[in-house]
């Protein structure tokens, strides 16, 4: 009676777990391809991008916003060395300056928190193949290997060959995208953070500009 019961239990356990095989293996294949392009874009942010960000001199673009007057703290904020979405911000603040000190703090935390969610969607990107990758590569392992004892018992060594073969490949691409994507993560969480912190003393600067502004006129 009981295997009158487990018999077609078991063969449907089987066409499920063969019929997950070729899907994650189609999938470890395109984080491969997404991962290849993540590390071009990343070296592409290195050369480029954090260059850049190491000759932005902090200080003295906050010296500039306190000493010189307020129309002409764009043109300075466009000769900066600034990332072009930092200077987007900057200049979203200043074209909204005429609103009240509360409308107007509150733009900037929202400028703040728009930047945050923008990083954090890249992030999130090689965060997702970081966690998938060795879950994909360990479905791509243990099905093989099913197939290849079955293949052992039928004394198809050939079969059991090809199985295994499939199986480490798996577990390799699995483990080589993770680490890979794990590292991108994790340098991209970092200068994400300077990024936002630089904008945050941004913001704060100029909100203090108009809001002295906006007091000697009142």
């Amino acid at each position: 009676m009981t295997d009158f019961i487990l018999t077609p239990l078991k063969d449907i356990m089987q066409i499920i777990s063969s019929g997950l095989l070729a899907p994650a293996i189609t999938i470890l294949l395109l984080f491969v391809a997404f991962t290849v392009i993540e590390l071009g874009s990343l070296l592409v942010e290195v050369f480029f991008e954090r260059r850049k960000a190491v000759k932005i001199n902090l200080p003295a673009l906050l010296d500039t916003f306190q000493v010189k007057d307020t129309r002409e703290i764009p043109e300075e904020i466009e000769k900066s060395r600034l990332f072009r979405r930092q200077k987007a911000a900057l200049r979203e603040l200043i074209k909204n300056r005429a609103l009240p000190a509360a409308s107007h703090q509150a733009l900037a935390r929202r400028l703040l928190d728009s930047e945050e969610l923008y990083y954090a969607g890249i992030i999130n990107r090689t965060d997702l193949i970081a966690r998938l990758g060795p879950m994909l590569g360990l479905i791509g392992t243990l099905i093989p290997l099913g197939q290849g004892l079955v293949t052992l018992g039928q004394g198809d060594l050939n079969g059991l060959s090809n199985s295994l073969h499939v199986a480490f490949n798996a577990t390799v691409i699995g483990l080589a995208t993770a680490s890979v994507a794990f590292v991108v993560s994790r340098l991209r969480k970092r200068w994400y953070e300077d990024n936002l912190s630089l904008l945050e003393i941004l913001l704060k600067s100029l909100l203090e500009v108009y809001d002295r502004e906006r007091g000697i006129e009142e």
